[in-house]
C-alpha cells in the first residue's frame, strides 16, 4: 500500500516537472490529463505493484492540467543566427522570436532597408515538428514581413523613400492582419494586440516590438526566406500624409513615379450625428472621372472612384427623402461597400476591410479607416458677408435647412441700399434669435441644439452661426459648377 503510494506520487510529480517545464503559457499546448494516462504511467514505473483504489479527485487536481511538450533535440539549424534554445538537461523549453516587429516610420525605414540581411529569419528547421505553435506563428508574421520588406526597398530608387514607407508599412500592417487571422483559428490563448481593432491593434503590435529602430542583431548576413503569402503593393491607395507637398510636385514631373490619389476614400458611414452635413456638404463634395489615369497601376483607383460617384449618386435621392434619409443612406452605404469587396475578391490582394470581414466587421472597418467620417473635410471655410443672403436664400431654402423660415429677411432687407442691408439683417436675425426658442413650433435639430444654450447671448450666437454657415455653402455652391475632376492632383 505504501509503494503504491508513493508510486502515485511520483507519477504526479513527473508529470508536473513537465507541466512547469513550460515556461511560457502562451506557448504551450494543454490537454487534459484521464485517470488511464495516470494508471500507464503507474503501471510504466512499477508494473509489478499491486492495485488499489485511488481518489480520482485528488489526481486530477488543476495542477495536472499539463502541457504536453515532448522531448526533443535542438533543431539542426542552432537558431536564425545567433538563438539558441534554451534547455534544461538537454529538454529544450524555448525556441525566441524577435516578434513583433515595429511599425515603418520616417525615422526607420532606412534601418529597415539597411540592414535586412542582419535581422533574424526562422526558417523550418528553427522548430520541432511538433508543438510550439504559438512561436511558428509569430515566427512565420516577422519572415512575412522580412520577406516583404526587401521587396519594398527594391522598389526606393523607383518611387522614392516616401514610397518606399508606404510600401513597408502596407507590408507591416498585412503580416500583422494575417498573424491575428492565423492566431484566432486555433483554440489557444490570443495575443493580447488582436483583442484589439484599427489602429489600436496596430498601436499595440508597435509598442510590444523588442527592435523599433530595425537595429541589426545578427553579425553575419542571414539567409533569405521567401514568403507563402501573398502581398501586393497598392500604390494608389498610400495615404496622402506621407507624401510632402514637394514630393507631389516631383510626382507630377515625373511619369516614372506613381501619383497619390487625392480622394476621401473610404467615405464615412451615415449616422445620426454626420446625415445632416452629408446631406448639407454633398454639393461641395466632388465626383471624379477615369479618363485621366493611366492605364496601368491605377485600378484600385479606379474602382474606389466609381464607388464614391455611384455612393454620392445614392446619397442624393436618399437626401431627397428628408424622413427617411438616414435608414435610405446607411442601406444605400452597406450595398457599394459589400459591392466594392465582392469586385475586389477577383485580386489577390484587397482593401484591408475586404480581406477575411463580413458583415458588421467588414462595416466597422470601413466606418474607422474613413479621413472624413463626418463629412466635413469640404465644407466652405471662407467668411462671406452676411448680405449675400439675398442672393441665395433659394439655394438655402433648397438645400440648407436652417430650421426656419427667411422670408421676413429677404423681404424687409434686400430692398435696401447695401449701406443699410447688413445692419437690417443683424436686427431681423437677433429679433428671429429671441423668439425661436420661446414659440411652439417644430425647428430643425440645429436650432433645437441652439435653444439648450443657457444664456440668450449664446442663443443669438448660435443662431448666428447657423445662417452665416448656409450662406457661405451655399454661395460656395453658386461660385462652382459641379463637374467629375481627376482624382490624381
Amino acid at each position: 500500500m505504501a509503494a503504491f503510494g508513493a508510486a502515485v506520487c511520483a507519477s504526479v510529480l513527473l508529470l508536473v516537472s513537465l507541466s512547469s517545464s513550460c515556461k511560457d503559457e502562451h506557448d504551450c499546448l494543454q490537454h487534459e490529463v484521464t485517470f488511464e494516462e495516470i494508471m500507464r504511467e503507474i503501471q510504466q514505473h512499477n508494473s509489478e505493484m499491486e492495485q488499489t483504489e485511488v481518489d480520482l479527485g485528488d489526481l486530477l487536481d488543476d495542477e495536472l492540467s499539463v502541457d504536453k511538450p515532448r522531448m526533443v533535440h535542438p533543431p539542426t539549424d542552432t537558431g536564425p543566427r545567433g538563438f539558441v534554445p534554451r534547455s534544461f538537461g538537454g529538454l529544450p523549453l524555448d525556441y525566441p522570436v524577435q516578434f513583433p516587429l515595429g511599425r515603418p516610420t520616417p525615422d526607420n525605414i532606412q534601418a529597415i532597408c539597411l540592414h535586412g540581411d542582419h535581422r533574424p529569419r526562422y526558417p523550418d528547421s528553427y522548430f520541432p515538428r511538433s508543438y510550439f505553435s504559438k512561436q511558428k506563428r509569430k515566427a512565420a508574421a516577422v519572415n512575412n514581413a522580412e520577406s516583404w520588406f526587401s521587396t519594398c526597398c527594391k522598389g526606393n530608387q523607383t518611387w522614392g523613400e516616401e514610397g518606399t514607407l508606404c510600401c513597408a508599412t502596407q507590408a507591416w500592417e498585412h503580416s500583422v492582419k494575417l498573424f491575428c487571422e492565423a492566431d484566432s483559428s486555433v483554440k489557444d490563448r490570443l495575443y493580447k494586440c488582436c483583442m484589439e481593432t484599427g489602429n489600436k491593434r496596430l498601436n499595440c503590435f508597435s509598442q510590444d516590438s523588442p527592435n523599433p529602430n530595425y537595429e541589426p542583431t545578427e553579425e553575419l548576413p542571414v539567409e533569405p526566406l521567401h514568403s507563402p503569402a501573398n502581398f501586393n503593393f497598392e500604390r494608389a491607395a498610400c495615404s496622402r500624409n506621407l507624401m510632402n507637398p514637394f514630393n507631389l510636385r516631383a510626382a507630377a514631373a515625373n511619369p516614372s513615379t506613381p501619383q497619390i490619389a487625392d480622394i476621401n476614400f473610404p467615405p464615412g458611414r451615415p449616422t445620426k450625428e454626420n446625415i445632416d452635413s452629408l446631406c448639407d456638404n454633398q454639393m461641395l463634395r466632388p465626383l471624379y472621372t477615369t479618363k485621366c489615369l493611366p492605364s496601368s497601376g491605377y485600378k484600385l483607383l479606379a474602382r474606389q472612384v466609381k464607388t464614391i460617384n455611384r455612393l454620392e449618386k445614392g446619397f442624393k435621392h436618399c437626401c431627397r427623402v428628408k424622413v427617411r434619409a438616414l435608414s435610405c443612406a446607411k442601406l444605400k452605404w452597406r450595398m457599394e461597400v459589400n459591392k466594392y469587396c465582392s469586385a475586389r475578391m477577383e485580386d489577390q490582394a484587397g482593401f484591408q476591410c475586404c480581406v477575411g470581414k463580413k458583415g458588421k466587421d467588414r462595416h466597422s472597418c470601413f466606418r474607422l479607416s474613413s479621413p472624413d467620417p463626418h463629412y466635413n473635410a469640404t465644407a466652405a471655410t471662407e467668411e462671406v458677408p452676411l448680405g449675400k443672403i439675398c442672393d441665395t436664400h433659394k439655394i438655402i431654402k433648397n438645400r440648407f435647412h436652417v430650421g426656419f423660415s427667411l422670408k421676413a429677411f429677404v423681404k424687409q432687407c434686400c430692398p435696401l441700399p447695401e449701406e443699410n442691408k447688413t445692419n437690417c439683417l443683424v436686427q431681423k436675425l437677433e429679433e428671429m434669435s429671441q423668439s425661436l426658442c420661446s414659440s411652439n413650433k417644430n425647428h430643425g435639430p440645429a436650432v433645437r441644439r441652439c435653444c439648450k444654450t443657457q444664456s440668450q447671448e449664446g442663443i443669438s450666437q448660435c443662431v448666428s452661426n447657423i445662417v452665416t454657415d448656409a450662406v457661405s455653402r451655399a454661395t460656395h455652391i453658386q461660385r462652382r459648377k459641379k463637374k467629375k475632376i481627376c482624382p490624381l492632383p
